[in-house]
């Protein structure tokens, strides 16, 4: 298998990229990105490019994939509806456009959250931009699904590029086994999303084409179990 990844630096591109790396099942993985990720590996290609809502530039590079894992997003905070629906909605689109028109059969799979608004008109406006993006996404003639997890325990080092998730995660990091225990539907890691993202590649994984952390742990679990046995 041939993977896409879009946002491999940041705290989630960052667990999606290791469990890609580690899986022998997949033999290649290119990662879109702006700035070089410095990372060695055989499988690994990196498309250096700034213009996320236009990636007309690198079409040709991003044929010959089976599975497109888009993990960019920003925070909303401080920032207006029209900024955050530009690079929410417009930079996801142009990417799944891209590289379904390049990959019929295509898996593509995006992250947002809990508390992603499917109505498009609730009052948060994150929820309201990510809820629309979701429904385009799941209305294009592609293989989609739509990663929806609430609080997110980074694994193996990823770390978040905001400063302010960063200093939570460090503040509240050695909670997360209590934190799981007394939520579990609502916690996950990068870990669970990355080994998940690839098992909903595979045919019957999922039936949900909207998973919460529950089904997110049960994929991400299974794959572990399976690595195992096969290792």
């Amino acid at each position: 298998m041939k993977v896409v990844i879009f946002g491999a630096s940041g705290m989630i591109g960052q667990g999606v990229l290791r469990a890609c790396l580690l899986d022998p099942a997949v033999t290649r993985v290119l990662v879109v990105v702006r700035n070089s990720l410095d990372i060695s590996h055989p499988k690994l290609r990196e498309v250096i490019h700034q213009d996320f809502t236009d990636l007309s530039a690198i079409s040709e590079q991003l044929a010959g994939y089976d599975a497109c894992f888009y993990c960019l997003g920003m925070s909303s905070s401080g920032r207006s509806e029209a900024e955050y629906t530009r690079i929410t909605y417009d930079g996801t689109l142009a990417a799944a456009r891209a590289v379904s028109a390049s990959n019929p059969g295509l898996t593509f799979t995006y992250v947002s959250g809990e508390g992603t608004d499917s109505s498009e008109r609730g009052r948060t406006m994150w929820g309201r931009v990510k809820g629309r993006t979701e429904n385009a996404l799941l209305a294009m003639p592609m293989d989609a699904y739509m990663f929806r997890p609430a609080y997110i325990h980074p694994r193996h080092g990823a770390v978040s590029r905001t400063p302010i998730y960063r200093v939570l995660y460090g503040l509240t990091s050695w909670l997360y086994p209590l934190l799981h225990r007394l939520a579990p539907r609502h916690t996950t890691t990068t870990e669970h999303i990355g080994r998940a993202m690839l098992a909903v590649t595979r045919p019957g994984a999922s039936e949900q084409r909207i998973l919460y952390s529950p089904e997110i742990n049960r994929l991400g679990s299974e794959s572990e179990t399976t690595a195992t046995k096969t290792g």
